[in-house]
């Protein structure tokens, strides 16, 4: 009776099998050009942009100042280097809008151009509301309001400026002109949201410009790149110490 055949098994280790080439290391010049490889920024994957909501009262005798807002908001850009804008306003009689997150100057003032103040209510719990919504679909790195008057409720106005502080939204909150009702109500949104709050004269230009140069550099680079702005010393004294639980 003949014997099944049987293939003859061979052992990975045994003296007879073929061996694998092992790859050989990379020469020094491609190593060399790894490394070059991964220092290149193209190369790297990119942070995304900081966001910030950029707010204004668009009511009654407004225009001047949103004016002067139009054209000094390209500063934002400048000082913060990648930054992502939406314009939120009010006016008129229940009047809210906001636009998409913007990453170009031009295209916010192409925005904010043509643009009409309308006589009506302030709308500050509204624009609060709308930031939290916006915080809880992405980080969101700080708002910024210009405004003069309030005329609402301060109870859910400063409740509001809290939950923004415990998801980690600075307020900064510039007041244009010393309405006394209001005062209280806007430096209590920036202290409650872990932001900060400044006055301004409408007849100063480079009063707002440097305030809106300091929230964006905060949004972008935080206290470090704030603190390199001299002008901005007066903001950065109002924000909690670094680990004060924001």
């Amino acid at each position: 009776m003949r014997q099944p055949f049987r293939a003859a098994v061979r052992h990975p280790m045994s003296p007879g099998m073929a061996q694998l080439p092992v790859p050989a290391p990379p020469s020094s010049a491609v190593a060399a050009f790894l490394r070059k490889a991964a220092s290149v920024p193209a190369l790297r994957t990119a942070p995304s942009p900081a966001r910030l909501l950029f707010a204004v009262d668009a009511t009654a005798s407004r225009q001047p100042t949103w004016d002067r807002a139009c054209h000094l908001q390209a500063g934002m850009f400048a000082a913060a280097g990648r930054l992502s804008v939406s314009l939120a306003y009010y006016r008129g009689h229940g009047e809210f809008r906001a636009t998409a997150f913007l990453a170009d100057s031009r295209a916010l003032a192409a925005a904010m151009t043509g643009v009409a103040c309308r006589g009506g209510h302030t709308q500050i719990l509204r624009l609060l509301r709308h930031t939290e919504s916006e915080a809880a679909r992405e980080r969101l790195h700080a708002l910024v309001f210009v405004g003069d008057a309030v005329e609402e409720d301060p109870g859910p106005i400063l409740a509001a400026a809290a939950r923004l502080g415990a998801r980690g939204v600075p307020g900064f909150i510039f007041q244009e002109g010393d309405d006394p009702g209001a005062t209280p109500v806007l430096r209590g949104i920036a202290r409650a949201s872990g932001g900060a709050w400044a006055p301004f004269d409408h007849r100063s230009r480079d009063a707002l410009a440097a305030l809106l140069r300091g929230a964006a550099a905060f949004a972008a680079g935080g206290r470090e790149a704030l603190a390199k702005l001299p002008e901005a010393a007066a903001l950065l004294a109002q924000l909690p110490a670094p680990g004060a639980g924001r």
